[in-house]
């Protein structure tokens, strides 16, 4: 018998639900069964005029079981999906036609049923708000009996639709008519914890705990076990639909706007509720306390209305594919029973219309085009909303979308991508819409079964040489080869190394194009590595194997040649010579050998993007690292062993679980990994477990490796890597290589010409016509840019489709355009960029960008610093550099004396030792300087100091420069560049400002302040004072900084990894801020960790500092520092770096730690050459000195002797005054480039003003005074001289002591003596008037 108030009405009118397909409906009645205060009257429904109630758990899990079983067969099942806290049961109700028996061994509540949409309904999340347990009660009884009876609107929704209704337990401690929840404990589960702020969010910052919420946990697992494609959340508290986000990145309470990528489709089913609820529809729910409040429509989006962190309407958005909506259904949260029919006719209608919304937008099946088979997780992509869905296991999807026209891309490992186009969505039924994809073999790396040798040939007409010569390389063994076929074939190949392995062994690289050793602008670079993991090294014999084909079968085979011509080519064959020499053959799945000599795993040991590494980096890594920034590469393979599978980024997620991170080129990343690999569990015998249904993987999906190479290659370079496993067996046996080259030799060469898929081009401006590097190429709707090498050039894969690209630079207007990309190569796309300073030009103030010079050699210096400054021209110089230093022990006093004199002995035609001063216990404090005229003064050239050893306990630094200082004399003559650098450059090397506290520190003492300070206990960076009393400190002011004549100062520090930039006191503004970041920013980017901004060290006092850059007083405020001193008195920029967490590391890390550092250091012997360099003179070409130059109305630098002055600025446009005595004051505007200095010359006018009038007029007045005078003297002299003919017989009375008119004289010239120094010599934290060293002048 059904009760007259469960009829459904009569069916609408509306043609397009009768052609609604089948398809099911799940509902859990609670998510939260913490609480039972089963206050209950009659049961809900449980007779016609009884009146609704409230439910115990136990009598709500009869009721609908009762249901359940009472239902037609095939309409109903009841299951469990876990357990709550306290072990309650959480009951999922599901409602379809044609379900299938239940199966033991099947899947809780039965399979999903093809082309069947999904829907689940969850009520009771939170314990004090039950209304939901009643209405989704109510709602499957009425659905059921509707059926039953034949009603045709039951009949269309449970034919097509698969419905579940999911109703956690949790309102035990709650209570009836209790509207604002106060009573304790009712909302959240048996822990106390809040659902709706448990599960992983998108902006969070870490990985929830999810031990304490067992439902949380079960409704994760259950979303990721079926492809719901809607949901409803219900709640209570107001009436209104809620919809995401409901947070943003900024957290903030309130008034944030978060929208999803499917904004528009949130709304139309919020709407959907919305418009047939009595009371939401009008969007003012007149809720107590909060009469206020409105909602447009009855519709919000969730974190505009407050921010919910941990939501579960987000999580099945962004993670499960599934669109949820969050519904408050009543003002009161936990109504009384006697209003449960009233909430039941609000909401009735609201619940039926929002389950029939499943069937909105297109739907259909992607299938194979030859075996007509559904694909299983094929990926559908809307053109204009970055949000895609997958297929289920049967290849059938469902797209909400709202009406409108819409392009649809289909697209599955394996497959060809298939896009149609202008798809239009109506009201109503969804729009049908089925793919057939055509397979590829575009990256076949086949199954273990060896195939025939004959499927192996490109044509039938070309048999190309094969290897012959098949065993495995030890390093000797595999040197000699590389030297071979390097000797044998310099027409098309380079052998390099890229570093050294712990044990030195080198890291060889052989190059492999028509023109090695040179980049070709726009041709595409690739590389392979193997043998990351010594005892891995099926793919250190395959590329030893492809080299040798490649080389053989260039000019001869049609593939190969074209491959070579066209491609530039880097193998690798071993990152980790170390690991292998300990491998040993037959090995199948052991780790002997695993690691590198220092026992790391090499792919655990590259900068992580989520999570801070605290392992050191390796040699090997440091090598590789350097290598992927001095070249271009677009795309790579890392090959591995140990099992059959291709993975690709992300490998690992901010929750360190394994779980799918994708990255935004997934799509990309998929379709390279196009494969014919064994589908399945390919090694059985050894991993069971082991399951790839396309023979592919997501690296963290598979399992998470925090550290990986490949993600590292995608966010730090523009390459795309991906890890290839080959074979289930690590190290196999000489006789098997055979077979493997068969399996994977195509693969080998195909994977190669997927670097020519997507776009590529140049990047040009306008006026010039030559290309900008380091532009910045975007993809509309994928964010990850890349940029354009040194010649403009730039490659960008993608998949098949349609893009908006834009092209940007600094100091240009970008540009954007449209592209189709197809299947057939890389589209030619080129972008022509016009400045954005142009139009300054026109102003009164002149512009200048560069001085135009006609000399050779600077010209030559100025491409020299442009090429150093693109994006990886710092990773050449140091590649190509042909001598290098490794430092191993620390030095002190007196080996540091011996080490300097024996390179000023050594080097004397560019160094020059001097003594600054000495320490309190008389050490000396030297100062080696580089140059090619050393101890010569060069006005002209830059000059730069770097600087160590402030803090005894920190000798990292020290070490550093005397590195840097052998590593520069090394190199000259040897280096070009280096070369180059020195002889147009002052470089000033001071290794230890206080080696008193030097000689009392310990190695291996990371935290000690022993020797931290001097000898009398001072920190010598809170001397540099106007009352400085250390001798240190003195030394250094004296003979340094107040000589100003330096550019740019470095400071090495230690107890962190990060940089800091002036000032370190406290002050409100910082004049030229935008410099000193740009220049602390230049170092840390050069460093690759440093920039992370995770130093990692213990104490955590710089947790977090983005970009690994701070102010220092917003890091440690004090005053008296270094820095500050050189900004304020010297006039010049100083940074300081923190080179390591540990004050005083062993001397064993100090390899790795120049590895790190170097490039940052040579980057400032870079960047010394650029800003402005400038000339000041008068009209007749004399230099003006000591003119003063401001600098955007703020510092102040003087003109040298000889009229020169250079100053360091941030790229940008800059205002230059000029001011001298008896000169017009001079204006420019002057351009700086990130990539060369501006040269400006500034000529000055003589002043024509005297006392503020023209010159002219004061030369006039001043004639017709001086007349007036002269005529008025002539008349005086003539009155006198007739006066004195009177008195001729007198006499005057003369001086009768000479000393009475000395001390006349002494009188009159007497006057006060002044300081020749300015006021600014004064420091802020005297209190009296008084000037520095005055007495020295």
């Amino acid at each position: 018998f059904v009760p007259p108030h469960c009829l459904l009405p009569p069916a609408r009118s509306n043609v397009a639900y009768s052609l609604l397909p089948p398809a099911p409906l799940a509902i859990l009645c609670s998510a939260n069964r913490n609480t039972e205060k089963a206050e209950a009257a009659a049961g809900e429904g449980e007779a016609p005029g009884q009146a609704p109630g409230y439910l115990r758990s136990a009598e709500l899990g009869a009721a609908l079981r009762a249901l359940a079983e009472g239902a037609p067969p095939g309409l109903a099942r009841l299951f469990s999906i876990g357990q709550s806290v306290e072990g309650r049961p959480l009951w999922v109700l599901r409602l379809t036609a044609g379900l299938e028996p239940a199966r033991p061994e099947a899947e809780p509540g039965g399979a999903p049923i093809p082309g069947r949409p999904q829907v689940k309904l969850v009520g009771n999340m939170h314990g004090d708000e039950p209304l939901g347990r009643p209405l989704l009660l109510r709602l499957a009884q009425e659905l059921v009996s509707g059926w039953a009876r034949g009603d045709a609107r039951a009949g269309r929704l449970l034919n097509a639709t698969d419905l579940y209704l999911l109703n956690p337990d949790g309102f035990e401690r709650a209570r009836e008519g209790d509207c604002d929840g106060t009573a304790p404990g009712g909302r959240e589960n048996g822990r106390g914890k809040d659902l709706n702020r448990s599960f992983p969010d998108q902006f969070g910052a870490a990985q929830p705990d999810l031990e304490p919420v067992p439902e949380v946990r079960a409704l994760i697992a259950w979303m990721q076990r079926n492809k719901f494609v809607l949901s409803g959340n219900l709640h209570g508290g107001s009436v209104v639909a809620s919809y995401p986000y409901d947070d943003s990145p900024m957290h903030e309470p309130n008034g944030i706007y978060s929208k999803s990528a499917d904004d528009e489709v949130f709304k139309y089913l919020a709407k959907a509720y919305a418009s047939n609820h009595p009371i939401m529809k009008t969007g003012t729910p007149n809720c107590p306390g909060e009469q206020f409040e409105t909602f447009k429509d009855g519709i919000t989006n969730g974190a505009h209305w407050y921010d919910v962190e941990g939501g579960m309407q987000d999580y099945n958005y962004v993670w499960a594919d599934c669109f949820e909506i969050t519904l408050e259904l009543s003002c009161c949260k936990y109504p009384m029973a006697s209003q449960l029919q009233q909430e039941w006719e609000y909401n009735r209608e609201s619940l039926l219309t929002f389950i029939e919304k499943v069937h909105m937008g297109v739907k259909g099946f992607v299938r194979d085009s030859v075996t007509g088979s559904g694909l299983a997780n094929a990926t559908i992509a809307v053109a204009g909303i970055d949000h895609n869905i997958t297929a289920g296991r049967l290849g059938d999807y469902h797209r909400l979308l709202v009406p409108g026209t819409y392009n649809i891309t289909a697209a599955v490992v394996g497959y060809v991508p298939m896009t149609v186009e202008n798809i239009e969505v109506k009201e109503g039924a969804a729009t049908g819409v089925d793919f057939s994809l055509q397979p590829t073999v575009l990256v076949p790396v086949p199954d273990p079964t060896p195939a025939p040798a004959t499927a192996a040939s490109p044509t039938s007409l070309h048999q190309p040489l094969q290897p012959e010569d098949f065993r495995h390389h030890h390093f000797p063994d595999m040197e000699i080869f590389l030297r071979r076929y390097a000797s044998e074939y310099t027409n098309i190949t380079r052998l390099y190394s890229v570093g050294k392995s712990v044990e030195q062994r080198e890291l060889y690289v052989m190059e492999i194009s028509d023109n090695p050793g040179v980049h070709e602008p726009g041709e595409p670079e690739f590389k392979y590595i193997g043998n990351m993991h010594g005892n891995e090294v099926i793919g250190r014999e395959l590329l030893l194997n492809l080299i040798d084909y490649l080389c053989k079968n260039f000019g001869t085979d049609p593939e190969v040649t074209e491959l070579v011509l066209n491609t530039r080519i880097h193998i690798m064959p071993s990152m980790n010579p170390d690991g292998y020499e300990k491998s040993q053959e037959g090995d199948r799945s052991s780790t002997v050998g695993r690691n590198n000599s220092n026992n790391y795993d090499l792919n655990r040991n590259f900068p992580d993007q989520f999570l801070p590494m605290t392992d050191p980096l390796q040699p090997e890594t440091l090598a590789v690292m350097n290598w992927l920034r001095a070249f271009p590469f677009v795309l790579s393979a890392n090959l591995h062993g140990g099992s059959l599978v291709v993975n690709y980024p992300f490998d690992d997620d901010e929750k360190g679980i394994a779980i799918y991170s994708k990255s935004p080129d997934d799509g990309v990343f998929q379709q390279l990994e196009n494969t014919q690999m064994y589908q399945g569990s390919p090694c059985k015998d050894m991993y069971p477990n082991e399951y790839f249904p396309h023979g592919i993987t997501n690296g963290a999906h598979w399992y998470n490796v925090q550290g990986g190479m490949q993600d590292w290659n995608y966010l730090n370079t523009n390459c795309f890597e991906v890890t290839i496993e080959l074979g289930c067996v690590k190290y196999p046996n000489a006789e098997d290589l055979p077979k493997y080259w068969e399996q994977n030799h195509r693969s080998l060469l195909q994977f190669i010409k997927q670097v020519h898929q997507g776009v590529k081009g140049f990047v040009l401006d306008a006026t010039a016509g030559r290309g900008i590097s380091n532009a910045t190429i975007s993809v509309a709707d994928i964010d990850h840019p890349v940029t354009s090498y040194k010649a403009g050039d730039y490659w960008r894969l993608l998949v098949p489709g349609s893009y908006k690209i834009t092209a940007s630079a600094r100091g240009y207007n970008p540009l954007t355009k449209t592209v189709t990309v197809g299947n057939r190569g890389a589209v030619q796309v080129n972008f022509t960029l016009s400045r954005t300073d142009s139009k300054v030009e026109e102003g009164k103030i002149p512009v200048i960008t560069n001085e135009d010079t006609s000399d050779p050699s600077a010209k030559e210096f100025e491409t020299l610093i442009k090429d150093l400054s693109a994006e990886n021209g710092l990773e050449h110089l140091v590649l190509t550099s042909s001598m290098d230093v490794s430092p191993y022990r620390y030095h002190p006093y007196k080996d540091l004396s011996d080490f300097l004199r024996a390179l000023n002995l050594n080097y004397p035609q560019i160094t020059n030792l001097t003594n600054l001063g000495h320490s309190v216990e008389y050490r000396q404090m030297w100062s080696l300087e580089i140059s090619n005229k050393p101890n010569q003064s060069e006005p002209e050239e830059p000059k730069i100091r770097f600087v160590a050893g402030i803090h005894g306990n920190a000798p990292v630094g020290t070490e550093l420069l005397l590195a840097l200082a052998e590593f520069l004399c090394m190199n000259y003559k040897k280096n070009a560049a280096i070369t180059k650098l020195i002889d147009r450059t002052r470089i000033v090397i001071v290794p230890s400002i206080n080696p008193d506290g030097r000689e009392i520190a310990q190695e291996r003492d990371c935290t000690s302040k022993t020797g931290q300070t001097n000898a009398h206990g001072k920190d010598l960076d809170t001397d540099f004072t106007s009352k400085a009393r250390e001798p240190e400190t003195k030394a250094i002011i004296e003979n340094l900084i107040l000589k100003r004549d330096f550019s740019l100062s470095v400071a090495l520090d230690g107890g962190s990894l990060l940089v800091t930039y002036p000032y370190d006191k406290p002050v409100q503004t910082v004049e030229n801020k935008e410099t000193l970041r740009h220049l602390a920013s230049l170092y840390a980017n050069n460093h690759p960790s440093m920039h992370l901004g995770q130093p990692g060290c213990k104490n955590e006092s710089d947790k977090n500092i983005p970009g690994g850059v701070i102010r220092g007083a917003e890091w440690h405020s004090h005053l008296g520092s270094m820095k500050d001193f050189s900004v304020t008195f010297g006039h010049c920029p100083e940074i300081t770096v923190y080179t390591s967490c540990c004050y005083f590391p062993s001397g064993g890390q100090l390899p790795s730690l120049w590895t790190e550092n170097k490039k940052s250091l040579l980057s400032m012997l870079v960047e010394v050459h650029k800003g402005v360099h400038g000339f000041v003179q008068d009209k007749s070409g004399k230099p003006v000195s000591k003119a003063v130059i401001v600098l955007n109305e703020g510092v102040r630098v003087y003109t040298k002797e000889g009229g020169y002055f250079h100053v360091l600025l941030a790229p940008g446009l800059h205002n230059i005054s000029a001011t001298a005595e008896g000169y017009q004051q001079k204006h420019v505007l002057v351009s700086v480039r990130h990539d060369a200095a501006s040269s400006v010359v500034i000529v000055f006018d003589m002043d024509n003003r005297i006392f503020g009038l023209q010159r002219e007029l004061v030369v006039t007045v001043a004639g017709a005074t001086m007349s007036a005078v002269v005529l008025t003297a002539c008349i005086i002299w003539c009155v006198c001289s007739i006066k004195s003919n009177r008195h001729k017989d007198g006499f005057h009375r003369l001086r009768q002591h000479n000393d009475d008119y000395e001390d006349e004289i002494r009188m009159m010239s007497t006057g006060s003596k002044k300081s020749l120094l300015s006021h600014e010599f004064q420091d802020e934290t005297d209190t009296e008037e008084e000037t520095l060293y005055s007495s020295k002048h």
